[in-house]
């Protein structure tokens, strides 16, 4: 069976629901975000806004569009027609029933939206995020706002295995945004190395078979490219070189496998690419700060 990279990883952050809101806006308002790097998304069910995220270009956002930030620190979503006032800041108002207002408190509004965070589980969430876009605009995606619509009523019920099925639900999400957002100029990153036919092979490859000793020549080779323009081409459409993804995947399926507690350091070496459980000690303490062994021992594994 061929391994989806993709699946793997988003299985791996293990997604599970924190909150969803419905805003609506009228007039004009801006409201600004401090967030200590947790996953946003937002879909747009009337109207328009503009978002502006933290190291990126700002967006005007349409009805049926859908955006995903998966580590987002600060942003601004605001009104078409704010302008510099700080009076434009006010806290949204609530209105019961998980709904919020932003600007003008009468009449219809100009835009309404769904927004949310959602957590990630893995204590490996900030290594696996990294092989993520940085932020993933989709439009025209009927499916994805089916699915925003269908995480944010269950948010707000209390059925039975609510958390169970949010957390299914906010996995899907997630893998439908990313599989959509290779359709798109997606920002660096492994959706847009999967969109790439010739980087895919090697990416799947390396996912494959991550315990192979793989060079960037051989790397290369999969893909059909001569040396150069594989690294070079991989570098800009993933944002890391070759050798430093899959020392990334390496070490995010490495503490996987010490979390639960099932292998010994030795195999776990073994099974991502070490000759030694020495050699894999010393990287893996490099790239994570502890070693495996206690690593394994603060998870419980």
């Amino acid at each position: 069976m061929m391994v989806d990279p993709l699946a793997e990883v988003v299985t791996l952050l293990q997604p599970g629901a924190s909150f969803s809101k419905v805003v609506s806006g009228a007039g004009s308002w801006r409201v600004r975000r401090t967030e200590a790097g947790r996953p946003f998304y937002c879909v747009i069910l009337s109207g328009a806004t503009r978002l502006a995220a933290d190291g990126h270009a700002p967006i005007v956002l349409q009805a049926g569009d859908f955006v995903l930030i998966p580590a987002v620190y600060d942003f601004t979503m605001s009104s078409l027609d704010s302008g510099p006032s700080d009076r434009l800041d006010a806290p949204p108002v609530a209105l019961g029933n998980g709904e919020f207002r932003v600007g003008r408190q009468d009449g219809a509004p100009d835009v309404q939206l769904l927004v949310g965070h959602c957590v990630f589980g893995s204590p490996d969430a900030a290594l696996l995020v990294s092989l993520l876009p940085r932020l993933i605009h989709v439009r025209g995606e009927q499916r994805l706002a089916t699915l925003v619509s269908l995480v944010g009523d269950e948010s707000r019920a209390a059925r039975p295995a609510r958390d169970v099925v949010l957390a299914r639900l906010l996995e899907v999400l997630m893998i439908e945004a990313l599989r959509a957002a290779a359709e798109t100029q997606a920002t660096p990153g492994l959706v847009r190395g999967l969109a790439d036919s010739r980087l895919a092979v090697a990416i799947r490859a390396m996912h494959e078979s991550p315990a192979r000793p793989w060079t960037v020549a051989q790397l290369a080779r999969q893909a059909a490219l001569s040396r150069s323009v594989f690294f070079e081409r991989f570098s800009r459409a993933v944002g890391v070189a070759p050798m430093a993804y899959l020392l990334a995947w390496r070490m995010a399926l490495a503490k996987d496998l010490l979390g639960r507690g099932a292998l010994a350091v030795a195999e776990v070496a073994e099974r991502v690419g070490y000759s030694s459980a020495s050699a894999f000690s010393v990287a893996f303490a490099r790239h994570v700060g502890m070693p495996p062994m206690r690593y394994a021992r603060e998870q419980g594994g």
